[in-house]
């Protein structure tokens, strides 16, 4: 369920493309950079430490760069275009544009996969955890569903086709899940589960230096996405001490 609220937060991506159609950038600024710090400071201070705690310093350290490694490699083999939103010039009906627009739904979509299964591997350690996770991977959702929105609505001019593109490339999320589930539940023992959440530590950290940081920097708001990346951090670290 967590990863399904995490993941349909395309759809109010989808939303704002085709009624608001353009987020102001300091809100896409500060928010990408709020998600970014959420998912770095819960991968190194609860995932990875965990992992290490339960499997040892090196298969720890191990199954994080191989988290890292993965994620890298969907990310050469299946780029996706995260800022599509801001491409200009396109024609409704152009072939080109058709393409492109499902090709980034496709991306999107499959660079979420693992993104369920980091919500799914933290809700089993615990649900204040998968609930921290949810949020921070929702955020960052929204623009991804703004970037698969826009394009199918320029080529195909229905709000409703471009609604649901962004949806299907959400549900993806706990697709992902699920896969994890399946593969995982059978064999979960506390070293598997060690292991598996010093990977999805390797994931979120992959996500947040290749993708959101990056991208909050491009809507020219530098200082403004760091300091989202500060309170993402600090709002996360005060929830864990909270939480306990």
């Amino acid at each position: 369920m967590l990863s399904a609220l995490a993941g349909l937060a395309t759809t109010v991506g989808s939303v704002l493309g085709v009624v608001v159609r353009k987020p102001g950038p300091k809100f896409l600024s500060m928010s990408l950079g709020f998600s970014a710090g959420v998912m770095v400071l819960v991968s190194f201070v609860e995932l990875l430490q965990t992992g290490v705690e339960t499997v040892g310093f090196p298969a720890g350290i191990a199954a994080f760069f191989g988290g890292m490694i993965v994620m890298f490699l969907i990310d050469v083999s299946i780029p996706h275009y995260y800022k599509a939103e801001k491409y200009t010039g396109w024609k409704k009906g152009s072939p080109a544009l058709m393409k492109t627009s499902l090709l980034v739904a496709l991306g999107i979509g499959i660079h979420n996969l693992p993104e369920g299964m980091a919500a799914f591997a933290g809700a089993l350690q615990s649900q204040n955890l998968g609930i921290a996770i949810a949020v921070a991977i929702a955020i960052h959702n929204i623009p991804e569903g703004l970037a698969v929105s826009v394009p199918v609505y320029a080529a195909t001019g229905s709000r409703k086709k471009a609604f649901w593109w962004s949806f299907l490339s959400g549900v993806a999320e706990p697709v992902g899940a699920g896969l994890g589930a399946l593969v995982l539940m059978p064999f979960l023992t506390p070293a598997v589960l060690g292991w598996v959440l010093a990977a999805v530590a390797g994931v979120m950290v992959f996500i947040s230096f290749d993708e959101l940081i990056p991208v909050a920097h491009s809507y020219g708001h530098e200082h403004l996405s760091i300091f989202g990346v500060i309170i993402g951090m600090a709002v996360m670290a005060l929830s864990l001490w909270l939480l306990g």
